[in-house]
């Protein structure tokens, strides 16, 4: 994983990916910018409690709680955002790293916007689920990176491996590797939500899946 991670980040300087880089992160920008004003308006003028004591406790706390809810749902709204781009990130990454494969299976653009938009909806579900593991305080955390370890480590390895080899086939790769594909995921999750990485997140994290998906078809 450790060095799956080195090679995928050495990646970000290579100025064949330049461009995508920059497509990348003007596009995780602008997705958190609007999740935030989204967020923020949907608090702001939502009514929560009739009580108007406990109405202006959310208001003073509103900032706070726009920050959190923006943070919580970025990493499942940047990664299928990026989906869209991870052909051409896998694309560089395989050029420079393993210059002797065929080329990938072309993926059609309506099996991507079906395939994000149900990675979409199963990060919402899940991540909506956990809004009340918030009140839990230290425990919260386990629960966030454990789900969207998961759920991160599960969709981005199999989304490159289908551009190499069949469903069922990339799934039972997958399943072998379940632990390392989960603690990869985790730390991604972690990735995400550390500001200025998380734009970089997505970009490393495919070159990430790219090495392992090789690493892992290779083992006996």
């Amino acid at each position: 994983m450790i060095r799956a991670f080195i090679k995928a980040a050495d990646q970000i300087l290579d100025p064949k990916v330049r461009r995508i880089v920059w497509i990348a992160l003007a596009t995780a920008v602008a997705v958190f910018i609007l999740l935030w004003t989204l967020v923020g308006s949907l608090l702001i003028n939502t009514d929560f409690f009739s009580i108007g004591l406990l109405e202006v406790a959310i208001d003073w706390l509103g900032g706070l709680a726009v920050g959190a809810l923006t943070c919580l749902l970025f990493p499942s709204a940047i990664s299928v955002v990026i989906g869209f781009f991870l052909e051409d990130i896998a694309n560089a990454v395989e050029r420079k790293h393993y210059p002797d494969l065929a080329p990938a299976n072309a993926i059609s653009c309506a099996n991507t916007v079906l395939t994000t938009l149900r990675f979409l909806a199963i990060m919402l579900f899940l991540n909506i689920l956990m809004l009340p593991f918030l009140l839990t305080g230290p425990f919260f955390p386990f629960v966030f990176y454990s789900i969207n370890g998961y759920l991160l480590g599960r969709e981005y390895f199999e989304i490159v491996a289908f551009r190499r080899t069949g469903p069922s086939e990339a799934k039972a790769l997958r399943k072998k590797h379940a632990f390392q594909l989960f603690l990869v995921g985790i730390f991604v999750a972690f990735m995400l939500t550390v500001p200025i990485v998380n734009l970089l997140a997505p970009i490393i994290t495919t070159g990430m899946m790219v090495h392992l998906f090789e690493d892992f078809s290779h083992r006996t």
